[in-house]
Parts: C-alpha cells; structure tokens; sequence
C-alpha cells in the first residue's frame, strides 16, 4: 500500500484508567501523551488526546498515515455482562452445551465455586430437530419449516443478534447455511454468527462459545468503531484505523466488526509484538517479556523470532491464581492469542497480613482511586509502590514527570503502622519483604511461560516494560539466573507503541482429522490451498499487493487418542509422505520439549487440524535506524538513599534524568526516571544505551 504524504503512524491504546498515545515519525521522533480514558466513550478519548498532541507538536490530521488500536471494549462487555441480547440456535439434544460446558474446574478443591452465567439465557436457546454425522453424512434432514419457526420466536424476544451452532457443521454446514438463509429472508438486518463461518473446527462446547462470543460483542465493537470513524472524519483526520487482534496482528475495523472476537484481548499484545521486533533488531532470538502496570503483571516468550501463541484463551477467568493448568473459569474462545501469563502483582497491589500473620501482596488493587497511601487520595492500605517509594527506589515527591505529587512520608507511616509494628520488624524491612513478595509472585507468571512450557529461562533475555516493569527487572532476573535485560524506549507506554510494528494477519483453520500415516494426501493438499487462496483473498480485499503477503502453514497433531494437541510449523513444499513423516518427527521433538518425553516410532500421530496464516508487511513497518523522544529529559536528581536489603543496606545511588546518561556505561546501583516509567539498576550490574535507545542491563 502507497504511503502518500502522511509522515506518522499512531498507537492507542486504551485502558480501564489511561488512554496511551503514540505517533512514531518517518525519521524515528516518537511523541508520547498519556490522558485519562473517557468510560462513556473511549472513541472521543481517542481525538481529544490527538487534538492534544496535535496542538503541542504542530501536527494536523493529514500528516497520520494509519491508526493502530488496542482496546478493550469487547473484553470489557463480557466482563461487565452488558454485551448484546443473544439467541442461539442449535442442535436438539445440545440446548445445554453452553452450561455444560466441558466440566472443568480452576481451583480443584473450592466447592464454593460457581461457573459463570451463560452468555445467552435458556430460553433464548432453540433447537431445531437435524442430525449430520461426524463423518458429514445427513442422518435427519433439517426440516426449514421448523427453522423458521425457532428464528420468529427469536425474533419476538426482540434479540440484537443470533447464533447458530448446528452438531458437526464444521464437516458439513448444509444445514447452517439453510438457517442462514432463512435468517436472510426473515431478519436481512439483523447480525448473525455461524459456526462453520466463525470457527470451522471440532469441538462442541468451544466451538458454540466462540460462536456466541462473537455475536454477543458484535453489536458494541460494530458502534464503537462507527463512533470512532465519525470522531476522526469530523475533526479531519482521513487516516485509516486498524485493530490489534488477541493473536498479534492488525486487521481492518472493517473485519473487527465482522469478528470481533479476534480482537477480545487486544490490548496486551501490542506490546509483546513491540518486543519481539525490537529484539530481533538487537539479535536477541530468545526473549522473555515482562509487562506490568498498575494491577497485573504479564509474561510471555518469544522464541525464534515467534511469539509464542495459545490456540485458545478463557475470557473473564480473572487472574492466574495458580498452575495454568487448573483452566475452566470464564467463557472459552478458541482463536489464536498470545500466550500470555498474567498474575494479580502491580504498583497498586495491597499489602497486607493474612490470618496466619504472613505478609500478602494482592491480588486486590488500590487501582488509580484512591491509589496507593503516597498519592493522598484516601488510600490507607499501603501498597507496592508505597513499599518502593520507602526503599527509595521511586522519586519520593512526584512520579509521571512532576503531574503527579506524591508524599513519602505517608508511605512510611502506613508500612510502620499496618506491616512492621505488627511483624516486630523495621520500615524498611517491611517494605522489602513486600518487594521481593511481589517479586516471587511474578517469578510464577515468568516460570508459566518457560518452565512450564520446557523451556530454561537461563537462556533467554528479559524484555522488561509498562510502568513498573523496568523496577523490578533485575531482581526478576537474578532469582531466575537470566543474565541479559532490555528496557525499551517510551517503556511506560509500550503497548502502544508496540502496535506500530505489528503486520496485518489473519488466521484461518479447519478440522481434518486422519493418521499420518496411510491417509491420502490429496485432500489435505487441497485443503491447505483453499485455506490459503482464502488468506490471500481477504489480504487482497485490503489492498495489499501480491508481493507483501507472507503465507505460513501450521498443523495441530496428536498422539492417537490424546484430547489436546500441540502445534507445529509446516514448511513449504508438497504435501506426501515426506512431509507427514516431516511433520510426525516436529511433532515428536516438540512433545518432548514440553512434556519431557515421546512416545514410540510405532505410536500413531493424528492431524487434528490445518492452519493457515496470511501476513502482510507494510513498508512503514520498518524500524528507523534512530528512535528520538520529542518529550525533553528531566534534569538528573540528586543521589538518594535506596535500600538494597541486609547485606548491603542503604546506598547513596545516582538517580539520572533520563536514559541518554546511560551513553556512558555505568556499573548500578543506579536509578533511572524517565516520564513513564522507573528503572532501577542493581548493585553490580552494568547499564548502557544500544544504538536504538533501548537500556540494556547485563547481570
């Protein structure tokens, strides 16, 4: 696609509290602006933050090139209950697939749990008398008659959106597509979500879930982005807007609002993506990212240049309270996301003694009202960040560049009141146990990604962002033996950021079951090339050119019998016996790099399902060979006492105004503050500034 005149692209992101926007220039200057999120309407959120930063940097609309979001409108109404008033259509004898579900428990032991209300009601659930077989033969035809009649009396609950999710239809959709039709000529207005258009794969209780998913957000996202264009047109700003999607890519606003379930966990991938390209630029082929914020921290690998993506995701499970393997909370979305660990540890988390008169670190947060104790909102249980500003590792009278004003002392007596009096110990003391408790909780989301996926987090880098990542970066590190930390540019707000070097990417799968080995390989082959003629169509209809699509084959397999299954990269070539026998040793190599072991040469493998995925790379996507903050440094501080535990205690540490002090490498303990973030450098680690701005600390 021509880049025409426009010289900026822009990331927004938008959180529950802040809206984060960033506008990276041909030449690398990156402008920066933080605002607070408008609830009631995040779009005008959105141009009232570019009018800001149009005003402050001589910008106008038609220097924008494209418009990169991350939001979490769809994630939100899920959470919220407040999505669209579903009917579901579906098989007889499956009307209670959806409270069913698939029986699964996430805390083993807690007979007071209870499964989350079903997105649609029991009685807007109708069947309709029809039977395809797993092999997609027609065992009761559907008769249309009936089909009519269970779409009138959806219609008469007055619903704002239909699913349908028929037994089988990902073999044979006949008789979806006869549903369909009969929704066409009854309500051609109204949206509807089919099955075998959604999610074309085995599986019923997933597949019926995403469906509905899909339809439940589709009339909120579809209002959001009509608000959002209208914001935009009106104040003359013409650039097109696309959406990140929960597997790393962009897609256009026009297919978000087609399938807005591609875009439920948007906002945390921005920022993994960010990693991923930046650290390929430094040569880093194994990073570990740490994002945390206010409320969570996250975590995620990136392997081979590959971010490491889950075939599906629970929406609304809340937060890590375990191994991830304790899944069953919250509505299942089986579409590829990245693979993300998050767990209840950020700024705001609540410190606390528990019954047992241990020390806990969250998972409850004083979020940003009232905050933590040092903000003098209110707040009066004393938290993280009330724990680092004692230890002297955040500025003690203001943070965010001087917006806002904090008090120390508050800090302290709240930690000396509700922590150290109690456990007979020091402030300080106090407040580094609940540092390194916070600390250890985060080391779990961290192992999620690696250990528990096979991997040694020895021998990965740390890609540490979002507002207090860069703080707790070099304890992480140490207690897990990575030698190697990366702190980006404008880290505070590097989910948005991060979108402005995502590619355009859509995914497309479908069910082929059959053994590798003895099975024809034809209709796989022709399979694969539907998928991919598909690919390419729908990156077409975009505007790319043949010459900027990438087209990548993956496969799912497992070991015969096994109910879940692991995927592989399928390299390019014809499909015969060479590449089953290709992909049936992939497959193994990988089972035993997760699970620790493989089974025989005579077990069978199964192809469960095909994948296919259509990039686009736009020739903006490229990195500036300089990246320039517009945003001036402050002055460097005084040194400060900051406390690093008993064997080294307090220590006057340098405390710089910026990261391009860092052009001379420095041995730490150090503090670096910058506009959006803290980065603290341990005692004996080296720090200094690569050629693309990012501070890289080595332990």
């Amino acid at each position: 696609m021509s880049q025409g005149t426009s010289s900026y692209l822009v990331g927004v992101d938008i959180g529950g509290t802040f809206t984060d926007i960033v506008l990276l220039g041909n030449d690398g200057t990156i402008h920066t602006k933080k605002i607070s999120s408008n609830v009631g309407n995040y779009a005008a959120a959105i141009v009232e933050g570019l009018a800001q930063v149009f005003a402050e940097c001589g910008l106008g609309g038609g220097d924008i090139h494209e418009i990169r979001h991350g939001t979490t409108v769809a994630s939100n109404a899920i959470l919220e209950q407040k999505g669209a008033r579903v009917g579901l259509i579906t098989t007889k004898g499956f009307r209670d697939v959806l409270e069913l579900r698939t029986l699964r428990m996430p805390r083993l032991y807690d007979m007071s749990w209870e499964k989350p209300p079903p997105l649609v009601e029991r009685y807007l659930r109708r069947v309709v008398d029809e039977r395809i077989d797993a092999h997609g033969n027609i065992e009761r035809p559907m008769d249309v008659v009936d089909a009519e009649t269970q779409v009138r009396a959806l219609l008469a609950e007055r619903v704002d959106t239909i699913a349908v999710c028929l037994l089988n239809s990902f073999v044979n959709p006949t008789h979806e597509y006869e549903i369909k039709a009969v929704l066409a000529r009854l309500a051609p207005d109204l949206p509807v979500s089919i099955s075998c258009e959604v999610l074309p794969e085995i599986k019923e209780y997933e597949r019926t879930s995403t469906t509905v998913i899909n339809a439940y957000v589709m009339p909120i996202v579809a209002t959001y982005l009509s608000a959002l264009r209208k914001g935009l047109d009106a104040s003359g700003i013409p650039a097109r807007v696309l959406l990140m999607q929960s597997n790393g890519g962009l897609t256009t606003d026009r297919a978000a609002a087609e399938r807005p379930m591609n875009i439920i966990e948007s906002g945390p991938a921005g920022g993994v993506v960010g990693a991923e390209k930046l650290a390929r630029v430094r040569g880093f082929d194994k990073i570990i990212t740490f994002d945390m914020g206010g409320t969570t921290a996250k975590a995620c690998m990136v392997e081979g240049g590959q971010v490491m993506r889950a075939q599906e995701q629970s929406v609304g499970a809340g937060i890590m309270a375990g191994s991830r393997l304790l899944t069953g909370a919250g509505y299942i979305l089986k579409v590829p996301a990245v693979d993300l660990a998050e767990i209840g540890a950020g700024g705001g988390s609540h410190v606390r003694i528990d019954a047992g008169g241990a020390m806990q670190v969250g998972p409850d947060s004083a979020g940003a009202s009232p905050g933590p104790v040092c903000y003098d909102q209110g707040g009066k249980i004393p938290t993280v960040t009330d724990a680092n500003v004692v230890l002297g590792y955040l500025n003690p009278q203001h943070l965010v560049g001087g917006a806002l004003r904090i008090d120390a002392s508050l800090s302290r007596a709240a930690y000396e009141r509700e922590i150290a009096l109690p456990l007979g110990l020091s402030v300080e003391q106090a407040a580094l146990g609940a540092h390194r408790i916070a600390a250890s909780n985060m080391i779990r989301a961290l192992r999620a990604v690696s250990t528990e996926r096979g991997r040694d987090p020895r021998e990965f880098a740390l890609f540490a962002f979002g507002g207090n990542g860069p703080l707790f970066a070099c304890g992480l590190a140490q207690a897990l033996g990575i030698r190697q930390i990366i702190v980006p540019p404008a880290a505070g707000l590097f989910s948005s950021f991060g979108l402005l070097y995502a590619d355009v990417e859509y995914h497309f799968a479908r069910t082929f079951r059959r053994l590798l080995r003895g099975s024809a390989f034809d209709p796989v082959a022709e399979a694969w090339a539907a998928l991919t003629a598909a690919a390419r169509e729908r990156l077409s209809a975009d505007g790319y050119s043949a010459g900027q699509m990438q087209i990548s084959r993956s496969a799912a397999l497992h070991y015969k019998g096994q109910s879940f299954e692991l995927v592989v990269p399928v390299p390019d070539g014809p499909v015969d016996a060479r590449m089953a026998a290709l992909l049936e040793e992939a497959f193994g190599a990988e089972h035993e790099r997760v699970y620790g072991h493989r089974a025989g040469p005579d077990e069978p493998v199964e192809l469960v399902s095909i994948q296919v995925v259509g990039r686009a790379r736009s020739d903006r996507n490229a990195m500036p060979a300089q990246l320039r903050m517009s945003r001036a440094e402050p002055k460097a501080s005084a040194p400060r006492k900051a406390y690093f535990g008993t064997d080294i205690g307090w220590v006057d540490t340098p405390v710089l105004g910026g990261r391009s002090a860092l052009r001379t490498p420095l041995i730490g303990p150090a503090i670096v503050e910058e506009y959006d973030a803290t980065v603290l450098i341990a005692p004996g680690a080296e720090a200094r500034l690569d050629a693309n701005d990012n501070i890289v600390i080595t332990l």
